[in-house]
């Protein structure tokens, strides 16, 4: 393949491998499986829901803390308390059910557990990510008094997608 490839080519070629391999490793590794990993801030992972056999990887990239904004139900085969704790790290439950839960007592619950939490790693996970970026919008806004743009930004930046319109009015009714 190489002998066919021309200067041009070759070098485009090396350039775009080298941009995948820089990007691959902006992740620890194991984790780039998991549904919407994002390193969102300095200790701060989001994601959608990991798989069982994934937690071993988040153990070994330094996460100590994992917050579970599903409800056991949406899970029901799955322990994920037990396999957290199995590999040494903290587990938080922060029941999100939809947009009835998108309130400012669980926006503060969230807030005291990161706060409680510090420096040390943390997985913030839901299905999605979508409920994860609706809780840190909100609490941009009403604890850090971001404006409701920049509440949406900081959402987003966290996996806000369709639970964005909801959010919007929500702060837009404060």
């Amino acid at each position: 393949m190489l002998k066919s490839m021309t200067k041009f080519h070759l070098a485009l070629w090396l350039m775009i491998g080298s941009i995948s391999i820089t990007i691959a490793t902006d992740l620890p590794v194991g984790l780039a499986s998991i549904q919407y990993f994002k390193h969102s801030s300095e200790n701060l992972y989001t994601a959608g829901q990991p798989q069982a056999d994934e937690f071993p990887a988040i153990a070994s990239a330094g996460i100590r803390h994992v917050i579970n904004l599903r409800p056991p139900a949406e899970t029901p085969e799955l322990n994920e308390a037990a396999l957290v704790t199995q590999q040494n790290m903290a587990y938080y439950n922060i029941p999100i059910n939809g947009k009835g839960d998108l309130t400012r007592d669980n926006v503060n619950l969230l807030d005291r557990v990161l706060r409680n939490i510090g420096d040390d790693k943390i997985l913030l996970h839901c299905s999605s990510s979508n409920r994860v970026g609706a809780l840190m919008a909100l609490r941009a806004a009403w604890l850090n008094g971001a404006s409701i743009e920049e509440a949406l930004t900081e959402g987003s930046r966290h996996g806000l997608t369709k639970l964005r319109p909801t959010v919007m009015r929500i702060l837009s009714e404060q």
